[in-house]
């Protein structure tokens, strides 16, 4: 049985968003951070899938625990898929998000909006001390918008249009953003995933 499982994440924004969808499951999620002590996993692999196996499969040798991890790209099409797996260091080591955003629009300043077509592409590992390992997907499409826009702020967010909605995932509540989210959809695999194995052992 799986009492609790530990994100591998630093981030309070994404620390918020996996509880908040995984709170009606019947198991402790616990923040990595809450602890003295958790592993710093670089991030060097090849693709998102890489990278979250990795910090999953380290953090549950460290700490003895179920674990889940993710990591995420944003695909741009007219980009061939760019920044990917450097999303989170589009504009260098140890820049901030503001920085990524300013050089994504840079690049894509003349690029009519038409073409900007993008893609979120998240992968989940669920990492076992006695190495088992189940991974989940999850993408939503959208635009790269001209300008930022909204106040719930996170990465790309504050430029990733969604025509549905008419307004970027910045623009979006967090209610909605957890109900069609790339995120939200891979975190839908890993409820059925935990809880058919609280169920069944296997």
């Amino acid at each position: 049985m799986i009492k609790k499982i530990v994100v591998a994440t630093t981030s309070k924004y994404k620390e918020r968003e996996i509880k908040a969808l995984l709170k009606d499951l019947d198991i402790e999620v616990i923040s990595m951070t809450a602890f003295d002590k958790y592993p710093k996993t670089i991030e060097d692999g090849k693709t998102i899938e890489d990278n979250a196996i990795k910090k999953a499969k380290e953090a549950a040798k460290f700490f003895n625990s179920w674990v889940l991890a993710d990591d995420t790209g944003l695909e741009v099409d007219c980009l061939n898929g760019e920044p990917g797996v450097f999303s989170a260091r589009y504009a260098g080591e140890g820049c901030h998000f503001a920085d990524n955003i300013s050089k994504l629009l840079y690049v894509l300043k003349d690029v009519p909006f038409e073409k900007r077509t993008a893609r979120f592409r998240t992968v989940i590992a669920i990492a076992s001390p006695n190495g088992q390992l189940c991974l989940s997907r999850g993408q939503i499409y959208g635009i790269i918008s001209l300008t930022e826009k909204g106040q719930y702020n996170f990465g790309y967010d504050p430029i990733f249009y969604i025509p549905k909605y008419n307004k970027t995932f910045a623009e979006l509540t967090p209610d909605i953003k957890n109900t069609i989210s790339h995120r939200a959809k891979a975190l839908q695999q890993v409820k059925g995933y935990l809880t058919n194995y609280k169920q069944t052992g296997k």
